[in-house]
């Protein structure tokens, strides 16, 4: 069983820079692609970003491109994202999750998914 634990949400003001850590208790932590998600209130979880086992090759949806950054450390069995120039329209939980394949970057295609992280950010 494949526990995600993250953490580093909070609220912070438009402009403003969060970085999300998730820990896995997985050993092969390297065998699995790793993806950050968020859902906003009445709305669909959507993929954010996406990172493959070895982290060579990343997926960003267009609304984050060039201000957030995925990464790993599989020394650690963690998979952080680095959220800088944050605006509103980011506020929503954020959830990390892993796959049983080399990088995913559908929602159903993720196998096991941590309890989320609020991130708010105000106007």
């Amino acid at each position: 069983q494949v526990h995600l634990v993250e953490s580093g949400g909070g609220l912070v003001q438009a402009g403003g820079s969060l970085r999300l850590s998730c820990a896995a208790s997985v050993r092969t932590f390297s065998s699995y692609g790793m993806g950050w998600f968020r859902q906003a209130p009445g709305k669909e979880r959507e993929v954010v970003a996406a990172m493959s086992r070895s982290g060579t090759s990343t997926y960003y949806t267009d609304s984050v491109k060039g201000r957030f950054t995925i990464s790993r450390d599989n020394a650690k069995n963690t998979v952080y994202l680095q959220m800088n120039s944050l605006k509103p329209e980011d506020t929503a939980v954020y959830f990390c999750a892993e796959v049983d394949a080399r990088i995913a970057t559908v929602v159903s295609e993720y196998d096991y998914w941590g309890q989320g992280t609020q991130v708010t950010v105000s106007s």
